[in-house]
């Protein structure tokens, strides 16, 4: 979808107003409703204000200054950025394709950057968070629900970031559905570096890549967990699949029950610090999840796209085959060494390990420091 934007339009003076806005100091959307609600001014007269009615509305100098004077190359950069290639976009607050949910929040922001269809935006969302250094069993939830959720129709809406972030982006890619990443730097610098191939694939499958800075914007670390109000902000919940306790994963959590939306957690090993985080969530009313159906039941109003997943005969006997399977009963969906797996299941050592070679080729099992831990469907 190709956003064209013609210099002289009404359009783009709307869309070059709100760039001008941007650059007002300690000034947002909110500060313009308070604004528009005290003086009965909004945007298009603001910068036709003189400098006395600006003092007089209580503007101090920086702020008028910046009014009077915007810097116009911060406009042609932005400007530039969009109308260089395809499938680009840039969404003002007053946009009919800004979110809707996001519009919701005490601080939204002014403008959103983004490649591809802006209306996947207002899709319903769920968006799943957790740690950038997981547990084999954390990488397998994270890919796990968004998969699932996806087949339901929900939209996976995560950071890009390492770990969990990647994992539940490339879940819902498992299936050709779309997922949205919200960056938290600038929109022409996709970080980190090794997912831009992920990037690459997830405008391939109709995804969304959004940021609320401006091309050549620096770098500063306070933007990620900036950017994660935004992330809860274009959901209707929000998944913690693991999570230490000092985390911006719990700032995720923060900003989503800030913003009156759903919290869920994943349990997981009570001596592991990256299931403490999400321990401490469930303690302070974040739902525990256990299956993708905790989640939809709080949703139950919602009528969803269908996306049913067909599921054939031999698929069908096979899990039913492996539901009553004695050697993968062995394994727990904790770290389970060999020798107790041939215990439980009567089986020689040998045997054990060519069986649970085909399993984890199967992705069944994996093979971990210690011995093997049991994947997939709880």
């Amino acid at each position: 979808m190709q956003q064209d934007v013609d210099l002289d339009s009404s359009e783009s003076v709307e869309l070059q107003n709100w760039l001008k806005l941007t650059q007002i100091p300690n000034f947002s959307v909110a500060s313009l409703k308070k604004l528009k609600q005290k003086c009965d001014v909004g945007l298009p007269e603001l910068f036709t204000k003189s400098k006395n009615s600006l003092a007089e509305m209580g503007f101090n100098h920086k702020q008028i200054e910046v009014i009077l004077h915007p810097d116009m190359s911060i406009l042609d950069v932005s400007l530039r950025w969009l109308n260089t290639a395809y499938n680009r976009f840039l969404l003002h607050f007053d946009h009919p394709c800004y979110p809707n949910l996001l519009k919701q929040i005490s601080s939204p922001p002014p403008l959103i950057y983004g490649y591809g269809n802006p209306q996947h935006l207002n899709n319903s969302q769920i968006a799943i968070v957790g740690s950038r250094a997981p547990s084999p069993q954390g990488k397998e939830n994270a890919k796990f629900f968004a998969s699932r959720l996806s087949e339901c129709g929900w939209t996976i809406t995560s950071g890009l970031a390492l770990g969990i972030d990647g994992l539940s982006h490339q879940g819902a890619l498992l299936g050709d559905f779309t997922t949205i990443a919200v960056l938290g730097t600038a929109i022409d610098k996709m970080y980190p570096r090794r997912h831009i191939k992920l990037a690459e694939r997830i405008l391939q499958c109709n995804g969304v890549i959004i940021s609320e800075f401006a091309p050549n914007t620096p770098g500063r670390p306070e933007y990620f967990p900036r950017r994660n109000r935004i992330i809860s902000g274009l959901s209707m919940g929000t998944l913690i699949v693991e999570a230490a306790i000092k985390s911006g994963s719990l700032i995720t959590a923060r900003c989503a029950l800030e913003q009156n939306r759903e919290v869920f957690a994943l349990p997981g090993n009570i001596h592991s610090p990256m299931s403490a985080g999400c321990h401490h969530l469930i303690q302070q009313g974040a739902k525990l999840v256990t299956c993708v159906e905790d989640i939809n039941e709080e949703f139950q109003h919602l009528i969803l796209p269908s996306r049913n997943k067909k599921v054939d005969k031999s698929e069908k006997n096979m899990s039913q085959s492996l539901a009553s399977d004695k050697l993968l009963d062995s394994v727990d969906f904790e770290v389970t060494p060999l020798d107790i797996v041939a215990q439980r299941s009567g089986i020689k050592v040998a045997d054990v390990m060519s069986q649970l070679l085909e399993y984890e080729l199967r992705g069944l099992v994996i093979a971990v420091p210690g011995g093997y831990l049991k994947l997939g469907e709880k």
